[in-house]
């Protein structure tokens, strides 16, 4: 049992002393009463200094109990009255945070209400099935990842069609053990149904259960009813497939969607190559992908950012394998997907994670053990993430980085100012020679995103000892110098490449790592393209001697 000892049963005439007695008597922790001595407008200096009168103890703030000045009466319903209520608990939730309190009793006289600030909410996907139903949802299906600290879930959901509102949804929790990926196609198929008695599964008509820790599977209570009422399906309930009902698939979608999800996968997991007959079309042997993996072993974050740089390489898919990667191995393709040739046979191209028409890519970090401001990180960038170094924002930002604002990514417009702008400058010289090129920009990824990690462990370790209202100042400005850092670095790795790169040669480097004024390479085609270029245009480029030339 946790003990916390009231500062008002000592009348707060000596904060400090108030704190030292309670940790020799053996109490947990303080609840800090009234606000004559700390209150809402104190210094952040007062309230850091506090702070470590409570922790040098061993205790901690087990919450803030304020009472209202006579200025404001609770039940006064009044806008203005409102207002000032309103501006009064943003204070004092704010304070909380500094003082790191889990809990806050307001009140005037007699009238009090308790909440904690920092979980006093509903569950988001709760939030969203009470949203369509209200609003209704005018889209067709869409996949969503839903994490917080803790646990992760997937959840599915489409709109019920013209005519009707609202959406049928399932949303299951992924094991804390496992991997779960998706992209554009639905992957849940059965679920778990409610069963009387248990709590491993509830419907949207016992949304008040979520919060239950059994709960593993929460459905729309119609999502079964409304896929036999539009024909979609005709069998047990039991057997019903999401999938199968609502997204059927067809070789385009799980070749352009589930083969990244295999990707994904095959990185982490051995035996993911038994899937492969579902890749390539062959339903009968193969329908399906598992919904999540055990992964062979934990992934770090900077797995995940290299898992988002795939282009299916090393496997039968591998996008640099063949002629149609051109003379320097180019794992990108322009659209459109398919195309035919001039007798009308259809191909196709592959789709894979790292793709070049992304406008932007995120990797996101939330760790329980730091506070909110500094436990939250989007590691984020714009365009390709292959192509890009992903750089860390924190969750607490109040004013977007000047290269990520929405006015200077302008898609018709070219600045300086932008990260878009920037990205696809180097990108598009680096596609057309790929295996050329590609080593000077890794080079520049790895510098960058090393730096970024060497420094979040000092970053984090400071920004933790700060108040709530420091550490967002802090991290706001680390994320915006972060930020500046990574394009600074652009603009230098784009130059480099337009120097080094021009005319189709590559400029030599000295011991310094300086560009010379006088010397170039030029390593030609890859072997591939080269075995592909006789059978494609026969004897026309087919030379009987060589002759060692001087190239002109």
């Amino acid at each position: 049992m946790k003990l916390s000892a009231c500062t008002a049963v000592f009348g707060m005439a000596d904060m400090k002393k108030i704190i030292d007695t309670s940790a020799r008597l053996g109490y947990d922790a303080v609840e800090i009463t009234a606000a004559k001595h700390l209150p809402v407008d104190s210094t952040p200096a007062r309230r850091r200094e506090v702070l470590s009168w409570i922790r040098d103890d061993g205790l901690f703030c087990s919450g803030l109990h304020y009472i209202f000045d006579g200025t404001i009466r609770l039940l006064d319903v009044s806008p203005d009255m409102r207002r000032a209520s309103k501006d009064y608990l943003c204070k004092v939730i704010d304070l909380a945070a500094d003082m790191e309190a889990p809990t806050v009793i307001v009140g005037s006289g007699g009238k009090t209400r308790s909440f904690e600030p920092e979980w006093d909410r509903e569950p988001a996907i709760r939030c969203m099935a009470e949203l369509v139903e209200e609003y209704g949802y005018n889209s067709t299906g869409e996949s969503i990842t839903v994490c917080d600290p803790d646990e992760a879930w997937i959840m599915e959901i489409i709109g019920k069609g013209n005519g009707r509102k609202g959406a049928v949804w399932v949303a299951l929790r992924i094991p804390d053990d496992c991997i779960c990926a998706h992209a554009n196609l639905s992957r849940i198929r059965q679920f778990p149904l409610e069963k009387k008695g248990s709590y491993k599964s509830i419907s949207s008509r016992n949304l008040s259960r979520i919060n239950r820790h059994e709960v593993e599977c929460v459905y729309a209570h119609d999502v079964i009813a409304l896929a036999r009422e539009l024909g979609y399906y005709s069998g047990t309930d039991e057997e019903f497939s999401f999938r199968d009902a609502y997204c059927p698939i067809d070789f385009e979608n799980v070749r352009y969607a589930d083969a990244r999800v295999w990707s994904f996968f095959r990185h982490h997991c051995e035996g993911m190559d038994r899937y492969l007959p579902y890749i390539d079309g062959d339903f009968g042997r193969c329908d399906h992908l598992p919904l999540w993996v055990k992964p062979d072993g934990k992934l770090s974050l900077r797995d995940v950012q290299a898992d988002m740089r795939d282009h299916f390489e090393g496997t039968p898919l591998d996008m640099t394998a063949d002629m149609t990667a051109g003379p320097w191995q180019m794992p990108v393709r322009p659209l459109p997907m398919h195309f035919a040739d001039s007798d009308s046979v259809s191909y196709f191209r592959e789709r894979p994670i790292a793709t070049q028409q992304s406008g932007f890519t995120m990797t996101c970090q939330m760790r329980r053990w730091l506070p909110d401001e500094v436990g939250g990180v989007t590691w984020f960038n714009c365009d390709d993430a292959n192509m890009v170094a992903y750089v860390p924002l924190y969750c607490c930002l109040t004013q977007v980085p000047d290269a990520f604002r929405q006015e200077n990514n302008r898609s018709n417009e070219f600045s300086f100012e932008s990260a878009f702008w920037m990205n696809n400058w180097v990108a598009n010289m680096v596609y057309p020679r790929y295996s050329m090129m590609i080593g000077d920009l890794r080079a520049a990824q790895r510098e960058l995103e090393d730096y970024y990690f060497a420094d979040q462990d000092s970053v984090e370790a400071k920004a933790t000892a700060m108040t709530a209202g420091e550490r967002r100042d802090y991290l706001n400005q680390r994320s915006r110098d972060y930020t500046n850092r990574m394009m600074q670095r652009w603009d230098r790795l784009a130059k480099w490449l337009i120097v080094r790169y021009n005319d189709q040669v590559v400029r030599r480097v000295d011991e310094q790592g300086n560009l010379v004024r006088w010397g170039y390479d030029t390593p030609g085609y890859s072997q591939q393209f080269i075995d592909a270029v006789g059978p494609a245009t026969g004897d026309r480029y087919r030379l009987e001697k060589v002759i060692d030339r001087r190239e002109r």
